[in-house]
């Protein structure tokens, strides 16, 4: 059980997280745990997934949020 526990712990912090994944991150994570608790006490992994959704989402938000704007996304350049 610890194991999981801290191979969780690693891999959350060697991802760089900016505001709005962090944000997206930590609202996912609080979802997911819940969720995995009452589906079987698999909190840790029910709290790893949502993390991983919960960033995701909030980059797409930014991203559509970026073209709203009218500014390219990272990487890309004008025409």
């Amino acid at each position: 059980m610890k194991i999981p526990a801290l191979l969780l712990a690693a891999a959350l912090a060697a991802i760089p997280l900016s505001s709005a994944n962090a944000k997206g991150c930590l609202k996912g994570a609080a979802v997911g745990g819940v969720a995995g608790h009452y589906a079987g006490h698999h909190g840790l992994l029910g709290a790893a997934a949502g993390c991983l959704y919960g960033r995701h989402h909030a980059k797409e938000q930014a991203r559509q949020q970026q073209q709203q704007q009218g500014q390219p996304h990272a990487g890309q350049e004008k025409m």
